[in-house]
């Protein structure tokens, strides 16, 4: 054998072996926080809204109570931006994620809190076992405020800024008017331009949703009232989100009752654990074959 084949053996037998990260799946990333049908809504369904985070004590004692914001998209969509400040925004609707959304926004969170304040956040596109949100924030309700523009994201005197003028203006187009209703946990109303519509994240078990909602449909009760229609669902990060199409005009507070009484009537289908009927089951079919594409 040659020096050189030998010197090239040797070095290659000497290197380590990069382990390749292995992609893993979560269908509930948000399984277990208090508010996981919220979580969903904002990851999915609103498009400018924010909620404050609370690291756990351990976390605090070792980067300091450094104010974490969760936003529903950042810049660019960005996945985390620190302040000068010391500030933390992360971004639930971004680019580039794994199959694990709770473990992507852990490390875009550890990532910032490891950048120096105002520095551009490194986060890695797969990023492997590790934390997740329910191991390093606080848990609760998250306490959540609507925006009807993207100004949140800025510093004082950074609108000034002609080409962050422009941007924000850009992102601010792609706003729809969305309000979060106060007669069901994550359920919202918005306007698109030629149609309103409601659509609630269910906080239950598949299986046993889409039962109570076939129960609904079998007895006429899935509308909202006159001039609305049941326009299906899709299935979200393990839950599921109905949608109704209503016209265009009334503003969200006129629909808050009419919420309501769907949620009652919808708990109440939902206390039924008894088998379906054969109507519910054609309804049942009839659900199924009416599911929505998410985007």
């Amino acid at each position: 054998m040659s020096k050189r084949r030998k010197h090239t053996r040797s070095a290659t037998d000497a290197a380590p072996k990069r382990q390749k990260l292995r992609d893993i799946f979560v269908p509930r990333p948000f399984e277990g926080l208090a508010d996981e049908p919220e979580w969903i809504a904002l990851r999915e369904l609103v498009p400018a809204a924010s909620a404050p985070l609370h690291l756990t004590p351990e976390l605090v004692e070792k980067h300091g109570d450094r104010p974490i914001t969760l936003a529903t998209v950042l810049p660019m969509a960005w996945p985390a931006m620190t302040k000068p400040d010391g500030r933390i925004f992360v971004g639930l609707q971004r680019h580039v994620q794994s199959g694990d959304v709770s473990r992507d926004l852990a490390v875009a969170i550890l990532s910032a809190l490891q950048t120096e304040p105002g520095g551009t956040v490194a986060v890695p596109a797969l990023p492997g076992e590790g934390p997740r949100l329910q191991d390093i924030l606080v848990d609760g309700v998250l306490d959540i405020t609507m925006h009807d523009t993207f100004e949140f994201w800025l510093d004082a005197d950074a609108a000034d800024d002609p080409n962050v003028k422009a941007s924000l203006e850009r992102a601010n187009a792609s706003i729809y008017p969305t309000v979060r209703l106060a007669s069901a946990r994550a359920a919202y109303w918005c306007r698109v331009p030629e149609k309103s519509h409601v659509r609630w994240v269910l906080p239950d078990d598949e299986d046993a949703a889409l039962n109570a909602l076939s129960r609904l449909g079998a007895a006429g009760e899935l509308l909202l009232g006159e001039g609305t229609k049941f326009a299906g669902m899709f299935r979200a990060h393990g839950r599921l989100v109905p949608v109704w199409d209503i016209p265009r005009e009334p503003e969200a507070a006129e629909w808050e009752a009419a919420v309501a009484d769907f949620a009652k009537r919808y708990t109440d289908a939902l206390a039924d654990e008894s088998p379906l009927d054969g109507p519910a089951r054609r309804a049942k079919q009839g659900l199924l074959g009416r599911q929505l594409t998410l985007r």
